[in-house]
């Protein structure tokens, strides 16, 4: 990499730049970059702060530019009940620029039926990525603890899918890597667009393990997101022409990086 390439990782793999309304999340994922950006990094916010989410008002206002490629939002938080609104609100006035919008999001079903209700004729301009990290509703508590179950975020992709809009789904961290061939083959016939496939990344840095029983389950997370569990997944998968590598598997299977942000591919 030249002094002039940028690495391209995280969330610029998939847009050119990212939106958010809120700081901080009730899902209160264990992994979360944000939370620990500032909550430990930063030091800007208490534990218990970050779990309340406070709403940015002058971001509810802001007039978006049209943006060179597509936009995500949110990046920093998520799309919950309790800020519902003021997500809808953002993202009525990205669309009215006339951006292409990932919405990201551990979809609740009631904020993804009014999503879909709401920009039913913006079809074109949205694509849903759900982040699905597991079917084990044991180990998404443990993990995601604040974020809704398996089961509503299955439902909640078949109806965004049903419904006609562009779907993907995210599966970064894959928390269960073990089983990840499974979850692929369930989540295919809701998906008309692509279902990334990542690790847990820079887990020393931001993983939380005040919890006995974290620092137990991280042992096999890593040891199933190892250099060789990842190439046996990507061989087991590698066919399959929905699937996509996040820039912490391709480094391992020497797939080239993305060169420039927003590719989403």
């Amino acid at each position: 990499m030249t002094a002039r390439q940028q690495k391209i990782s995280g969330t610029r793999e998939w847009a050119v730049a990212g939106v958010n309304c809120a700081t901080g999340c009730p899902h209160d994922c264990r992994y979360c970059y944000a939370r620990y950006d500032k909550v430990v990094r930063k030091a800007e916010l208490k534990e218990s702060e970050w779990q309340l989410c406070k709403i940015h008002p002058e971001e509810l206002n802001r007039q978006f530019p049209l943006f060179p490629g597509t936009v995500m939002f949110p990046t920093e938080h998520d799309i919950h009940p309790q800020i519902l609104d003021a997500c809808l609100t953002v993202l009525k006035n990205l669309l009215a620029a006339g951006n292409r919008v990932l919405v990201v999001t551990k979809p609740h079903l009631a904020c993804v039926r009014e999503m879909c209700r709401e920009f039913g004729d913006r079809q074109e301009q949205i694509l849903f990525r759900f982040t699905i990290t597991a079917r084990d509703n044991t180990i998404l508590r443990l993990w995601e603890p604040g974020a809704p179950g398996y089961e509503e975020r299955l439902a909640a992709l078949r109806y965004a899918f049903e419904e006609g809009f562009a779907t993907s789904v995210s599966v970064e961290p894959m928390l269960e890597a073990e089983f990840v061939h499974i979850l692929v083959n369930e989540l295919m016939p809701y998906v008309n667009h692509s279902i990334w496939l990542g690790k847990m990344n820079k887990i020393e840095e931001r993983v939380s393990c005040h919890f006995p029983e974290i620092t137990k389950d991280l042992k096999r997370i890593q040891s199933f997101q190892s250099d060789e569990m990842i190439r046996i997944i990507y061989k087991r998968l590698a066919h399959n022409k929905l699937l996509r590598w996040k820039e912490s598997i391709k480094k391992v299977v020497g797939i080239p990086q993305a060169q420039q942000p927003g590719l989403d591919i």
